[in-house]
C-alpha cells in the first residue's frame, strides 16, 4: 500500500483551534487540519511552513509535536505528524480550501473531520481545557 507522509498545523489562537474544508477531491467538504506532503529531504517542520505558506500565505511558528497519526485509507496509508503552530505574520487567507473556521473546544466534534484528523480531536479537547 502507498504511504503518504504528511505534515498537520494545529493553529491555536484565543483558545480556539483553525480548521480548514476541502474543496476538492475524494473527500471533499471534509474539514481538515491544514499541511501537506513531505518532500524528500525536507524537516518536517520546514514542510509545514511552506504548506501552510502556500495554502495560507501565512508564516506560522512550528511548535511541539502533539500527535502522529497513522491511519489506513482505502487506497493508501496516511503518516500524519501534528504540531502546535503559533501565526508569526499573515491572516489565514484561503488559497487551496473551501473555508475555514475557528472551533472553540466544545465545537470541535461539530463538524465532519477527515478520519485521520478526527483521530486527533480527543487530544485537542485536552489542549483546550
Amino acid at each position: 500500500m502507498k504511504q503518504i507522509n504528511v505534515v498537520a498545523a494545529v493553529i491555536v489562537k484565543d483558545n480556539k483551534i483553525y480548521a480548514t474544508q476541502r474543496g476538492y477531491g475524494e473527500f471533499k467538504d471534509y474539514w481538515e487540519f491544514p499541511g501537506g506532503k513531505v518532500e524528500p529531504h525536507e524537516s518536517l517542520e520546514d514542510a509545514l511552513k511552506r504548506e501552510i505558506k502556500e495554502e495560507l500565505d501565512t508564516i506560522v511558528e512550528v511548535k511541539e509535536l502533539i500527535k502522529v497519526i497513522d491511519y489506513d485509507y482505502p487506497s493508501f496509508h496516511l503518516h500524519m505528524s501534528a504540531y502546535k503552530c503559533n501565526i508569526v505574520e499573515g491572516n489565514l487567507t484561503l488559497l487551496e480550501a473551501e473555508d475555514a473556521k475557528w472551533l472553540k473546544r466544545d465545537e470541535l466534534y461539530s463538524i465532519n473531520w477527515l478520519p485521520a484528523d478526527l483521530s486527533l480531536i480527543d487530544e485537542l479537547v485536552k489542549i483546550l481545557e
